[in-house]
């Protein structure tokens, strides 16, 4: 596994694979938000971003467990029955955390809209506390705010019920469309650029590789 902290001081390097979720996100609640502002400016259209299939990071989480039975230089972690290297020599009943990855294949129809198909939780590493899982995982997902170009807002009417959407660019030419209160639609209509929450997920095994997920409108 890439040395998590070395990449966390290349965070500042333009992302050579940049890939953002289009509306099939836009659902996806703001869980949360940070101060630092940066800019996504790299894509790389030589990767699979073009292809009607991509391989994309997805989401880790931390899981709590215990040691079970150790059977040669593996071990088992409770209560999935997780079979994992047992690279720092825990002993049966240990407490462990572990960090878990999840990735998706995102195919692309003749209309252009994307399909997601979420992988299992698998676990990628282990650690005997929950403080350096934690720190692990935070140099792997990150939540930043960019400005991205708003092409514009508009309403629809059905039934009597109006609904207010805005549409928005995001760094790498995919447009999103979301939906928007009264207040936020009179404020958008007046500016060509608004700041959003993109959560960016790295690739464990390839740092480089990133996809964001659309996380809300920033102020």
């Amino acid at each position: 596994m890439t040395e998590l902290h070395t990449e966390k001081k290349r965070r500042g390097m333009a992302i050579g694979k940049w890939l953002i979720v289009p509306a099939l996100a836009l659902s996806l609640a703001l869980t949360g938000c940070s101060s630092n502002t940066q800019s996504v400016l790299s894509t790389d259209t030589s990767s699979s971003t073009v292809s009607d299939v991509s391989q994309v990071p997805w989401d880790y989480k931390i899981v709590e467990g215990t040691v079970g039975d150790l059977i040669g230089s593996d071990m088992t972690i409770l209560p999935d029955n997780t079979l994992m290297p047992n690279d720092n020599n825990y002993a049966t009943g240990d407490k462990v955390w572990s960090l878990q990855f999840m990735d998706a294949e995102i195919s692309r129809d003749a209309q252009k809209r994307n399909e997601i198909r979420l992988s299992a939780w698998r676990v990628i590493k282990t650690y005997k506390d929950e403080k350096s899982a934690v720190s692990d995982m935070d140099n792997l997902k990150l939540l930043l705010t960019t400005e991205v170009d708003l092409v514009g807002v508009y309403k629809t009417d059905f039934k009597g019920e109006t609904r207010n959407f805005a549409v928005v660019e995001l760094p790498t030419g995919n447009r999103m469309k979301q939906p928007i209160d009264e207040k936020r639609y009179e404020e958008f209509s007046k500016k060509k650029t608004v700041n959003v929450y993109l959560e960016e997920v790295h690739d464990f095994a390839d740092y480089d590789l990133a996809y964001a997920k659309f996380r809300g409108w920033a102020s």
